[in-house]
């Protein structure tokens, strides 16, 4: 293949080390398919600006869709960059005189800026469906478990009754701010560079307008160096994998607590554990401990990019060839990590007799008989508070003459003569009417979650509605470039 890049300026062969070492082939496997959608777009976008002639443009295009059909595998991976890889392509198909034609005003730096925010829309669109599947499967659990009693905790101590559906849902409304973090995170990305060139722009009269068109990006980055040297739209889509991660991990090692002997509350399918290689009765949360501990790995990437893009001047530098296989793995680990915990919940099986058994230790139901003393017998909070602190001490089932004694000791008087009676102070240490009782938004009474569960589902809906227009966008735009390149080629894509 034709050494189109080092051949003018410099003279010597860089080493097999320093190849390697400056290569960023193996990453770039990921916008293979995104660099031909920039050549196709930029092709066609110079010849109808008169800067190349039909049978030029028809020979490239031409020669771009044989190199689509061999795939990367025939490219030579001995380039520093796919992009000279593609093109060095090109001319051994169609000829320098021709393809040497295609790079027209036109730099790898505004180059590779688009390829990269063309494959990490689709990414990130992929990421927004699957983050819906997982809502929605936290929500369908929730539904079948608006009855189930559960212990809430707060430090990991017994706090409150609460249902496991009250539970489920807060991890879905979680899930849906991430959701949104994502679409924002879309739109700063769904902006194109292409035609900034090096960072100057270029003396030649490109059509900015109708690559972006073309290409179904919604907008121009309208600064040409800002636009080839920026990498914040990396840094905000991994924030938000980032926090993806987190949620996740909190997920996982709920699972894998709740899965253990001491909580025994759910069981995951056999899919997701896996058994000990010497001690045969193990059944082990494998795919929830990995989801926790890629949480990490997330994370790391998103430093990694922090401190790559941190203190580089303006414009482009080299340093940035580093970003893209830190946000490669940190989408990659992100969507399986979304999947992985979305099937362990679907398939789960949920301990309700364990759970409901559970969700009294710890005197859970102290917050009602305080609340209770302050409805019935018109005390302050604050001595209910004590009252009951007082109580706990005790086996967490008191009765009224104990309450009363505590009472006394107190305030010098019962509550008793206060209206509180043994039926009242019974419902206020009955977790169900406990949370029957928390009815207002938000509260963990089943009519309430109920109620809850329909909004986001409602919710759902219409973020799938604008899911799906993001994508139309996209698809419509790129069908109108295959259209034109097949009027080109005569061959349909």
């Amino acid at each position: 293949m034709s050494d189109i890049l080092r051949r003018g300026r410099l003279t010597s062969t860089p080493d097999e080390d320093m190849i390697n070492f400056t290569s960023s082939m193996s990453a770039d496997k990921w916008i293979f398919e995104a660099d031909i959608l920039v050549d196709m777009a930029h092709t066609v976008m110079l010849h109808e600006q008169g800067i190349i002639k039909e049978k030029d443009c028809s020979s490239i295009l031409g020669g771009l869709l044989k190199i689509k059909e061999e795939g990367i595998g025939k490219l030579d991976h001995s380039y520093e960059d796919i992009h000279i890889s593609l093109e060095s392509r090109l001319i051994d198909i169609v000829g320098e005189d021709t393809g040497g034609r295609m790079h027209s005003g036109r730099s790898r730096n505004d180059e590779v800026a688009t390829c990269i925010r063309i494959r990490l829309r689709d990414e990130l669109l992929s990421l927004m469906e699957e983050l819906i599947v997982l809502r929605m499967t936290l929500l369908e659990k929730a539904s079948e478990n608006t009855e189930t009693l559960m212990p809430g905790f707060t430090h990991l101590q017994h706090a409150q009754p609460t249902t496991f559906a009250h539970h489920l849902v807060a991890h879905s409304d979680a899930i849906g701010r991430d959701i949104e973090r994502i679409i924002g995170a879309f739109s700063r990305v769904n902006k194109c560079p292409l035609g900034s060139a090096a960072f100057a722009s270029t003396g030649f009269d490109l059509d900015r307008e109708r690559t972006r068109s073309l290409l179904g990006f919604d907008d121009l980055l309208g600064n040409s160096m800002d636009a080839v040297s920026t990498r914040d739209f990396l840094i905000e889509s991994a924030s938000a994998m980032a926090n993806i991660m987190v949620n996740l991990s909190k997920m996982a090692e709920e699972i894998i607590i709740w899965s253990s002997s001491e909580f025994s509350f759910v069981e995951l399918d056999d899919m997701y554990a896996s058994t000990s290689s010497i001690m045969p009765q193990k059944k082990n949360p494998d795919s929830a401990e990995l989801v926790r501990g890629k949480a990490g790995t997330v994370i790391g990437s998103l430093m990694a990019l922090l401190s790559l893009c941190k203190a580089l001047p303006l414009s482009y530098n080299r340093d940035l060839q580093e970003a893209t296989p830190n946000m490669w793995r940190a989408v990659e680990t992100t969507r399986s990590a979304v999947r992985i915990t979305k099937g362990m919940i679907a398939t789960m099986k949920i301990n309700t007799e364990s759970m409901a058994e559970k969700s009294v230790l710890g005197f859970t139901t102290a917050t009602e008989l305080a609340d209770t003393l302050v409805r019935t017998a018109g005390i302050p909070f604050r001595t209910a508070h004590q009252i009951v602190g007082v109580l706990a001490r005790g086996n967490g089932r008191p009765t009224l003459d104990e309450i009363d004694a505590v009472a006394q000791s107190i305030l010098g008087e019962s509550l008793s003569e206060r209206g509180l009676t043994g039926d009242m102070v019974k419902e206020a240490l009955d977790p169900v009417m406990n949370i029957r009782r928390r009815a207002i938004t938000g509260g963990p009474a089943p009519d309430e979650v109920r109620r809850a569960i329909k909004v986001r589902q409602e919710e759902i809906k219409n973020t799938q509605s604008t899911i799906e227009s993001l994508n139309r966008s996209v698809e419509d735009a790129l069908n109108i470039l295959f259209s034109v390149v097949e009027g080109y080629t005569g061959k349909e894509i």
